[in-house]
């Protein structure tokens, strides 16, 4: 029985997480439904009033940078916590 024992404890791995990745999937959730949204929102504001449709591209562009920026912290963060 100690044999089974032994064999079995040496074959266990142990799990590395790494956190880094989790924290940047997690991240990556808001800003996947912010840009949903802005764009959503963007289609029927055009629909509704198309002569608007300029000035609206313009700031569904707009809010479409913003939130990627908050996908783009997520990614660098988990590496300057690591590094340090």
């Amino acid at each position: 029985m100690s044999a089974l024992a032994g064999t079995l404890a040496a074959t266990t791995t142990t799990l590395q997480i790494n956190f880094g990745a989790v924290g940047y999937g997690l991240a990556a959730i808001g800003p996947g439904i912010g840009i949903g949204l802005v764009f959503g929102h963007a289609i029927e504001a055009m629909a509704r009033q198309p002569e608007a449709t300029g000035r609206i591209s313009l700031y569904m562009w707009i809010g479409f940078s913003l939130t990627e920026v908050l996908a783009l912290l997520g990614l660098v963060v988990p590496f300057i916590f690591h590094a340090s």
